[in-house]
């Protein structure tokens, strides 16, 4: 019996795996209740302490009159204020900002500010406006007498304006004094307004056209940085080609003597694009020749199954016994057969869109906008010049868009198939 009472007033429940402290602690409390519908705090804790308020006695607060020293009217209010601030001016006046409008005399008028097209009386009224309303134009412009004097815009009474200010501001500034005059534009103001009243002024079709425009000035300019960094790319093998050949030239010249290793380091470097850049093994320990055979990473799957074809219709062993002078010339000729293939890709591209030009002119040709296409002959280099006839059409119907479309090594595959497309479409349709 004993036992049976102590277990059943020990009586616990075991918190749930994964299940936090503090969210156990909402389900169960210690007299085992059900969590509160509100939340609720018996406790003190990190909550702030209420104030305790002594037995002194408060300040008086009085109903008083006060007036608006940014009014003119003298108007007369009331408000709660402490008894202690009574007679003490608005607090809140000191906000009211006034602009400081000028004030010219007669005699400054006559002598600096006569114009032609304005008037004594109309720039007095002007300025008469611009304290009243603090110098929002638009409301100056609303309440400007129309009917006496001439009709302005908003442009002339702010040119007026600032151009009295700025005449004032020279005259009555000491020398050699750096001032800060204020200059308005009327005229980029009025073409600023001009040109915002067109464009909210635009029909749907001229914004779809627009965005159309838009759209296609974007492609064009990414077709031209891709044709760029192509160009940039062939030019770079070409190079790393020319420096191949002038390295192999000079070394077969050279005479077959020991030289220092410093002198052995001053070759001329190859760019990272001539061929394959194979490792140099410099650490300490072991190494094999075969591991100096071994491509690098570098080289995709493509250029090595490329390569392995060349090598073997040139009839080369793809492992040949790794000898010094042998994996010398093994890695050269793969570097050379590398930089081979990549000079074919480049050749095969330009090939392909010099066709591909050749074919949409010819489709231009044929829809009359521009002369036939005539070839004249070979050049000296071996390749075909092309001419152009001048048309009856516009000079600008002449122009032949030589932004394509990206090419890619796998397009010159289609190169037959697209180029007899590109024959039948229409010259809208030409990409």
């Amino acid at each position: 019996q004993k036992k049976s009472k102590k277990s059943s007033e020990t009586l616990t429940f075991k918190r749930p795996e994964g299940m936090h402290r503090e969210v156990y602690a909402l389900l169960y409390s210690d007299k085992k209740d059900a969590p509160p519908l509100l939340p609720s705090d018996t406790t003190q804790g990190y909550r702030t302490v209420k104030a305790k308020l002594g037995s002194k006695k408060v300040r008086p607060w009085k109903w008083m009159p006060f007036t608006n020293p940014a009014r003119k009217d003298g108007a007369m209010f009331y408000h709660w204020r402490r008894a202690a601030e009574e007679g003490k001016d608005y607090p809140f006046a000191r906000f009211n900002k006034t602009v400081q409008v000028p004030v010219y005399s007669e005699q400054e008028y006559q002598m600096y500010l006569h114009d032609d097209a304005w008037t004594k009386a109309e720039t007095d009224h002007l300025f008469d406006l611009a304290r009243r309303f603090d110098l929002r134009f638009v409301v100056i412009h609303d309440r400007y007498d129309h009917q006496q004097f001439k009709k302005r815009s908003v442009e002339d009474l702010k040119e007026r304006y600032y151009h009295i200010c700025a005449k004032l501001a020279n005259i009555r500034a000491a020398p050699g004094t750096d001032l800060k005059i204020p200059v308005f534009d009327a005229g980029h103001e009025r073409r600023r307004k001009e040109q915002l009243e067109r464009l909210y002024n635009r029909t749907p079709e001229q914004v779809a056209e627009e965005e159309y425009l838009i759209q296609e000035l974007r492609k064009i300019e990414t077709r031209k940085k891709e044709r760029e960094k192509r160009t940039q790319d062939l030019q770079k093998l070409i190079t790393a080609a020319d420096t191949t050949t002038e390295q192999r030239r000079a070394e077969r010249k050279a005479p077959k003597k020991k030289l220092p290793q410093k002198k052995e380091t001053e070759k001329p470097a190859v760019p990272e694009t001539a061929g394959i850049k194979f490792p140099d093994f410099k650490s300490a320990g072991v190494t094999l020749r075969s591991q100096r055979m071994k491509l690098p990473s570098s080289v995709g799957q493509k250029k090595i199954k490329a390569l392995e074809q060349m090598l073997m219709e040139l009839g080369v062993d793809l492992n040949p016994m790794p000898t010094e002078e042998i994996v010398q010339m093994f890695n050269e000729l793969r570097s050379d057969l590398v930089l081979l293939y990549e000079l074919k890709q480049a050749f095969a591209n330009c090939e392909y869109e010099l066709q591909m030009l050749r074919h949409r002119y010819e489709a231009l040709a044929k829809a009359g906008s521009i002369g036939p296409l005539s070839v004249e002959g070979a050049h000296p280099d071996g390749q075909t010049g092309l001419s152009i006839e001048e048309g009856k059409g516009d000079p600008k119907d002449q122009i032949i868009d030589v932004v394509g479309a990206p090419l890619t090594p796998n397009s010159v595959r289609r190169k037959v198939g697209g180029a007899e497309q590109g024959a039948l479409r229409s010259p809208t349709q030409m990409p």
